[in-house]
């Protein structure tokens, strides 16, 4: 067998020589005059090993201070970060509602622009397109006295017809879409043309309006309005403004590009007119 080694543990060793120096210090304070070696020991070893242990002690207190204000800082940064992301909430909210008043304020422009016919407020809930509402359904339907056939608008005129009714919720299909045709007329003239959606054109910001009659004087900015010839549209509804014409290889009538009354790519409420197209009205 090997002979085992016999060691101190580090820690009786520590706590040894920390006795013996508080016992150099006892001895030296008791016969400071009569053991002048005792002295000598304690300014030899004693000293220098309080010099050390204070140099510790004070590098840890200062790093113990500088972790404690390192986690003050990290708190008020959380509690700042917390005040800017409330803050971000509050002013988002805040923007949103001064979109929604201001949407709402055309709306009652436009209520009383069109004052003449009972209408119904909706918002829109969904839609069938990624960027354009071309089809979208509102949060009222024949429980609120929505029916097929209602005209709808918003912005500064027409949006398009009620195509499908349940008891709380309505489908549109707006005058972009590719099946819609509204009979229109330009303002102040009694010759008819044909509004036709159309999902290209209207990525390029406009709709076309066709079989305008040669002869009708058509220039850029004039209005053109529903006709009262439509069977589902009611008259002198706004549809939008001409912005280019052409005349067609026929040479008999004009096309022209429309800039529409109502921004397509935004719609959030709308007003349902209630009145129904009446045949021969």
């Amino acid at each position: 067998m090997q002979d085992e080694k016999f060691e101190i543990p580090h820690k009786y060793l520590l706590c040894g020589l920390t006795v013996l120096c508080f016992l150099f210090i006892i001895i030296s304070m008791l016969f400071e005059n009569s053991f002048g070696f005792c002295r000598v020991i304690t300014d030899k070893t004693i000293a220098p090993m309080q010099k050390g242990i204070t140099q510790v002690c004070d590098f840890v207190q200062e790093k113990i201070n500088i972790w404690e204000e390192m986690q003050n800082l990290k708190s008020e940064n959380d509690a700042l970060k917390q005040q800017l992301e409330q803050l971000n909430l509050e002013s988002k909210i805040y923007m949103e509602e001064q979109l929604e008043l201001e949407r709402l304020r055309e709306l009652y422009k436009l209520d009383a622009q069109y004052k003449d016919y009972e209408k119904i407020g909706a918002r829109v809930i969904g839609t069938g397109s990624m960027n354009w509402f071309d089809n979208f359904i509102i949060d009222k339907g024949s429980n609120d006295g929505i029916a097929v056939d209602m005209n709808v608008i918003c912005g500064n005129g027409l949006v398009g017809i009620v195509t499908d009714v349940g008891p709380d919720t309505a489908v549109v299909r707006s005058i972009i879409d590719d099946s819609s045709n509204v009979s229109a007329i330009v303002l102040n003239s009694d010759k008819l043309c044909i509004v036709q959606g159309d999902a290209k054109s209207i990525a390029d910001g406009y709709i076309k309006v066709l079989n305008i009659p040669k002869e009708v004087e058509v220039n850029e900015g004039d209005e053109i309005v529903t006709a009262a010839i439509s069977d589902k549209f009611l008259p002198g509804i706004t549809i939008g403004y001409v912005e280019e014409i052409t005349i067609d290889s026929n040479n008999l009538t004009k096309t022209a590009k429309l800039y529409p009354a109502v921004d397509f790519e935004n719609i959030h409420e709308v007003l349902v007119i209630t009145q129904l197209k009446q045949s021969g009205e």
